[in-house]
């Protein structure tokens, strides 16, 4: 699950989040995968990402302080900032780990050094 913090209003002007209501049930085309030790670049895509009309997605705008939590498959975005002020945001992604196996091809993996940190004990 991703969690999106707005730090200041996003607005459709500023780059706010565009949703496909619903595109969560639909499943995933295209996802990010890590290549084999020593090669270059270290992720790749493997499948195809649908292509999606435009009138499908609906605007997210949202105050300071608000927070949007996104189901890992739904469809999202956000267009470019075409107004003089910033869209700032904080952003980080959440997933059970209990019980749960972690894939090998994943594109993120901990690491000894740097493991998943624990959100509960």
């Amino acid at each position: 699950m991703g969690v999106w913090i707005a730090l200041e209003d996003a607005t459709e002007e500023n780059g706010c989040l565009w949703f496909i209501p619903g595109s969560h049930k639909t499943g995933i085309t295209r996802r990010m995968v890590r290549t084999p030790a020593g090669t270059f670049p270290r992720t790749q895509f493997i499948g195809s990402e649908r292509t999606y009309a435009d009138e499908k997605f609906v605007t997210a705008p949202v105050k300071k302080g608000s927070l949007i939590l996104i189901h890992g498959e739904v469809v999202h975005r956000s267009a470019m900032n075409s107004s003089n002020h910033s869209r700032h945001v904080y952003t980080f992604h959440i997933m059970e780990s209990e019980n749960t196996r972690w894939s090998a091809e994943n594109w993120l993996q901990p690491t000894q050094e740097l493991p998943f940190p624990s959100l509960y004990t």
